[in-house]
């Protein structure tokens, strides 16, 4: 086991250097100048050397490359060259709103999700299977942020019923302390900015988990037919096992693998689509940021964000394998025979 560990660790190392070198030279091919964004519009073309010699931007692109997996080593992502501080401590401050907004969209996913996938299961070929399915495939087909624009008009905009931007209502917003507004309120023993921070949460993750939730409905939906159909399933059906605890107890921890993995994949990529739903509903998230670096030509910012991203997409996928082992002996077996 301890082998299969340190194998499963090195390759998430090793991911994360690769995603680190395949985005630093792709920021080299963004168009403009990083000295001429570092040093100010107004600048001078001295000023503009002096930020090139500043950056390290004026020596050979090994060496640069080189410097940035030292600077990595550190834990030192630069400098933004639009907020004039570490990306570090930028990063501090944005990624624990998107990390918020994706667990909630993950908590949405699953509790909507999985549900309509074992009805739809279950009732197959009848007219609830077919319902599922078509909203399945709506909810997959439909852009993110034109369903969040379309939420926020309707259901903040005309009928009031959610707030139609921001993470807190006034007065509202509790002491920062990690920078999740849910944590920070729970921190701050206040219900009522609890109940007001998941209050703007509920539109945002609605509107990122629908593509989510079509692939989870689809991919529950196909393996709980699988599992239904298995030998075992129809011994436990003619030894009279009631339904409920049939489909709770034996067919869904059975089909549960593949979901995980798909879970455990759109967590990443919900940190990227996080860019249009904070967009739309003014969250001072990852995306963002991300998106005011890449306007402004912002590379260690850009560098930093992407990487981040990258490296919580390898760990999400870590810790997926490993709690695959802990609850599916098959799983486990064939990862330590492999190793």
């Amino acid at each position: 086991m301890s082998r299969f560990l340190l194998k499963r660790i090195g390759l998430a190392l090793l991911s994360v250097w690769g995603v680190a070198t395949l985005v630093f030279f792709m920021t080299k091919l963004i168009p403009g100048d990083a000295a001429r964004v570092a040093a100010g519009r107004t600048a001078t073309a001295e000023q503009i050397a002096q930020a090139r010699e500043r950056l390290g931007l004026d020596e050979p692109l090994l060496s640069q490359y080189l410097t940035y997996l030292g600077a990595l080593l550190r834990g030192d992502l630069g400098w933004s060259a639009s907020t004039k501080q570490p990306v570090a401590t930028d990063l501090q401050v944005v990624l624990p709103v998107t990390l918020q907004l994706v667990v909630a969209t993950m908590v949405v996913t699953v509790l909507v999700a999985v549900p309509l996938g074992v009805l739809a299961a279950v009732r197959h070929g009848k007219a609830a299977d077919g319902a599922t399915r078509i909203v399945a495939i709506l909810g997959g087909g439909v852009p993110v942020f034109w369903l969040a624009l379309m939420l926020q008009w309707g259901l903040a905009a005309r009928l009031g019923w959610v707030p139609i931007s921001g993470t807190n209502g006034f007065g509202m917003a509790p002491p920062v302390v990690t920078g999740a507004t849910l944590v920070d309120s729970v921190l701050a023993g206040r219900p009522d900015m609890l109940a007001d921070s998941a209050w703007h949460l509920l539109l945002p993750a609605l509107a990122l988990s629908a593509p989510f939730m079509a692939v989870v409905v689809r991919n529950v939906r196909s393996t709980m037919l699988g599992v239904l159909g298995t030998d075992y399933v129809a011994f436990a059906v003619a030894k009279g096992v009631p339904q409920r605890r049939l489909l709770l107890r034996h067919a869904l921890p059975a089909a549960a693998g593949s979901t995980l993995t798909i879970l455990g994949m759109q967590f990443g990529w919900m940190l990227g689509a996080a860019l249009l739903v904070e967009s739309v509903f003014a969250m001072p998230g990852l995306g963002t940021y991300l998106h005011q670096a890449v306007v402004n030509q912002d590379t260690f910012a850009v560098l930093g964000g992407v990487l981040v991203t990258g490296t919580v997409f390898v760990v999400a996928g870590l810790v997926v394998d490993l709690l695959q082992i802990g609850i599916d002996p098959r799983v486990r077996a064939s990862h330590l025979q492999a190793a």
